[in-house]
């Protein structure tokens, strides 16, 4: 009786063991507000409203899950789905995880998963751009694809060794729901037979962060294939990628640095389209930018940018100014207020806003946008 009772003692705790070694999260952030547009859409009105897709930052919710393997390996996912908070409908095209949904192992040799996630892209701007996926500042106001750098079918590896990160992506096919990848992308379903070419997109990134400053590099190549485009979100019409080799290429360059309580950061981001076909013209195009956040106190923070992009090729210019305050009432709520302003150049229709379509000015026509939200994570 003695040994069973301590052959039972002993499963129930190898039991607690392995139980204590796996474990999920719940997490989420719900983000909405109230946002004045003005010179809006080819009537020139003004537009108040509860933006459809971003305010401070997208809302979201998703699980991350890991599992010891022993040996210093883990099984890792995460399964993570954006959604609208006006009307709570589902982003990324109706995808029920269409922000992220990848398996995977890791160890100190780094990461290595498979699924739908970010690109090489988005982990270089991560820390230099303070206002991400801002309604009206950070890269994605100029490039929407930046903070939805994703890719379906794709092969991850991402490692940081004494504060060097380096990463790399490879997607079969980036778009297999064929709704929609990223804006301005098309719908590039790839893994055609015959064609490994279409719809390829791969990446690669090379960080390095100390503890008061980090710099990085990226580069992101995709392949064209049927459905696929590239937008390059100036309100002139997007540039069929239909051949397999057509490409269309981000590489950046940033950095950020940190000072007692202000951080600033800054960077390039060079695009490059390029077409086989004799009758479309190569687009090239640069992003300038500089950001800063300041902790006045530890519940008030002010943040903002300047951002420039050029494209010569289209003869079109802008300037994007942004500037947020933000009260945190605890960790995990606070609200804003936000202003931005984009001066367009005379063939130019960038919007400010990345609320939801609706938005586009007439060409060479200035916008103002004003927000006063709320968000909340858990």
């Amino acid at each position: 009786m003695k040994h069973r009772m301590m052959a039972a003692t002993a499963v129930l705790a190898l039991s607690g063991a392995a139980h204590a070694q796996s474990s999920v999260t719940l997490y989420g952030i719900l983000d909405t507000g109230i946002e004045l547009v003005t010179h809006a859409g080819p009537t020139d009105d003004k537009v108040i409203r509860m933006p459809g897709i971003t305010g401070s930052v997208p809302s979201r919710w998703g699980l991350r899950g890991t599992e010891d393997l022993g040996g210093g390996y883990a099984a890792i996912f995460t399964l993570e789905n954006g959604f609208n908070t006006r009307s709570g409908d589902v982003n990324q095209g109706g995808r029920l995880f269409g922000r992220q949904a990848w398996v995977g192992v890791s160890s100190r040799y780094g990461a290595l998963t498979f699924g739908r996630q970010y690109t090489m892209s988005y982990w270089a701007i991560v820390d230099a751009d303070q206002l991400g996926p801002d309604i009206y500042g950070g890269v994605g106001s100029i490039d929407a694809y930046i903070p939805n750098a994703r890719s379906d079918n794709t092969v991850a590896y991402k490692g940081t060794f004494s504060g060097v990160t380096v990463g790399g992506t490879y997607s079969f096919g980036r778009d297999s729901a064929g709704t929609g990848n990223s804006p301005g992308q098309g719908t590039c379903a790839g893994s055609i037979p015959g064609n490994s070419n279409a719809c390829r997109q791969w990446s690669a990134l090379l960080r390095y962060d100390a503890s008061a400053f980090g710099i990085a590099a990226s580069y992101d190549e995709q392949r064209g294939g049927p459905g696929a485009a590239a937008n390059i979100f100036n309100g002139i019409a997007p540039i069929p990628l239909t051949n397999s080799g057509d490409k269309d290429a981000r590489t950046q360059l940033n950095g950020y640095f940190k000072v007692g309580q202000l951080k600033v950061g800054g960077g390039w981001l060079g695009r490059r389209v390029e077409t086989v076909s004799l009758t479309l013209a190569d687009v090239r195009t640069n992003i300038f930018y500089l950001t800063g956040t300041y902790y006045v106190t530890p519940a008030v923070v002010v943040d903002g940018g300047v951002y420039r992009t050029i494209d010569k090729d289209q003869d079109t210019r802008a300037t994007i100014t942004a500037l947020r305050g933000t009260y945190l009432l605890s960790k995990r709520t606070g609200v804003y207020l936000q202003s931005g302003y984009v001066f367009n150049s005379a063939k130019a229709r960038y919007t400010l806003s990345q609320g939801g379509p609706g938005t586009t000015p007439n060409a060479g026509v200035g916008q103002l946008g004003v927000m006063a939200g709320i968000r909340h994570s858990f």
